[in-house]
């Protein structure tokens, strides 16, 4: 018997990921729920999806196995906890929690429900994350022993149309948010490859200078935060350093991205193109080509042979990209965020399944976000150093999800 799964708001992100969920093998039936009945009815019309829920409350008292919160950032805790507490496996989108008071109610409610939590963090999936992996598992590296990461976003770039539509006609006053209140694609990618969790950070602020802006980062918005720019210096757990910066103010056009540096190897990536390098500098290797997202056909062998534009592909992938092990229904379906929305919904449902630990689970995902609730803090202190909360590791009666297994 498969899994019923109700994917819980239908906004703008969420229409990436119904198809998804309704196409995946491991899925028997699926409800779409949304406070917003004249949206939720366009969306049910729109994707064939007959069973519709108003509201979260009404969701979690139907026989359902699993939850996908596609909601408002300051919802997802709650939420989750909610459905984890109702004994539902829950994927969220990020950010996990927006306080630390959050991140313990939900780590204690995966652990004492054993219900899977997964958060969403697309930069897990992303090529040089895979590609990074890939070689720290075969020793390249040697010791990792410093690493950057960087998500750049201005705010010129869509963010004054989501902040109004997210916070209604008042959005300015709520608008302000700490940048490093929303780190995981920074550090998440960086700690997906070492697995060090962060012991220590220290963090500095830079203070918003647009004029016609200034009543959005402001002493009196609900973070008292003026900062659109914050820079965070790491202590990691296995004696290496990391340099995390979140900007929303920035002439750049906008990326994700880490470099790592190792006493072996390194991989260098920035708006010129990624590069493996190591002591010799005849044997630096460009990796512009592979790990360039494209539509990705997959062969008889399971195995990526070129990237093309014909139909029947798995969409917007890499050549590092395992996509054999994805179900034959998601070709030629939607993929975003660089190739990671497809791993998402599969690791997700793969998990519910076999009730095992998804990749990025309640403790890993504490991992990711943690560092940068208590950079903001440092930074708000002036670069103080300050010890980062250890939220533990995965249960070792709680076996993890093989991410090599092909779908059901």
């Amino acid at each position: 018997m498969g899994l019923r799964v109700a994917v819980v708001g239908v906004g703008a992100f969420a229409r990436c990921f119904i198809p998804l969920f309704k196409a995946h093998p491991l899925v028997d039936e699926l409800t779409l729920c949304d406070l917003n009945a004249q949206k939720l009815d366009a969306a049910s019309r729109e994707f064939g999806v007959k069973s519709t829920s108003p509201s979260l409350d009404e969701v979690l008292t139907r026989d359902i196995d699993a939850v996908a919160l596609i909601t408002q950032h300051w919802m997802h805790a709650p939420q989750a906890v909610q459905a984890l507490r109702a004994g539902k496996h829950v994927y969220s989108a990020v950010p996990a929690a927006v306080t630390l008071d959050e991140m313990r109610a939900l780590v204690a409610a995966s652990r004492e429900s054993r219900k899977v939590y997964m958060m969403g963090e697309t930069s897990y999936y992303y090529p040089e994350a895979l590609y990074c992996r890939d070689r720290f598992r075969k020793g390249a590296f040697g010791r990792v022993v410093y690493g950057e990461a960087e998500y750049y976003h201005d705010w010129d770039h869509g963010l004054y149309d989501v902040y109004a539509w997210r916070r209604g006609k008042n959005w300015r006053a709520l608008a302000g948010d700490p940048p490093m209140h929303y780190p995981t694609h920074s550090v998440g990618m960086a700690v997906s490859v070492t697995r060090a969790r962060a012991t220590h950070v220290s963090c500095f602020g830079v203070a918003d200078s647009k004029p016609e802006d200034r009543d959005i980062y402001r002493d009196d918005n609900p973070w008292k935060n003026r900062f659109s720019n914050e820079s965070a210096l790491l202590k990691m757990s296995d004696g290496s350093v990391f340099r995390i910066n979140e900007f929303r103010r920035v002439g750049h056009p906008g990326t994700v991205r880490m470099t790592l540096f190792g006493t072996e190897g390194s991989f260098e990536s920035n708006a010129a193109g990624s590069v493996w390098v190591t002591k010799q500098a005849a044997q630096t290797e460009r990796l512009d080509e592979m790990l360039r997202c494209g539509s990705a056909p997959v062969a008889d062998d399971g195995l990526m042979t070129k990237v093309t534009a014909n139909d029947g592909t798995h969409l917007g992938v890499s050549r590092v990209h395992p996509v054999q092990r994805l179900p034959k229904e998601f070709r030629g379906l939607h993929n975003g965020h660089n190739g990671s929305h497809q791993f998402l919904v599969d690791d997700f449902l793969r998990a519910s399944a076999q009730n095992k630990l998804p990749p990025v689970n309640v403790w890993q995902a504490a991992r990711y976000l943690v560092p940068g609730l208590t950079a903001h803090e440092s930074a708000m202190r002036g670069g103080e150093l300050l010890e980062v909360p250890d939220f533990g590791a995965e249960p070792t009666d709680w076996p993890l999800l093989d991410p090599n297994e092909d779908a059901a």
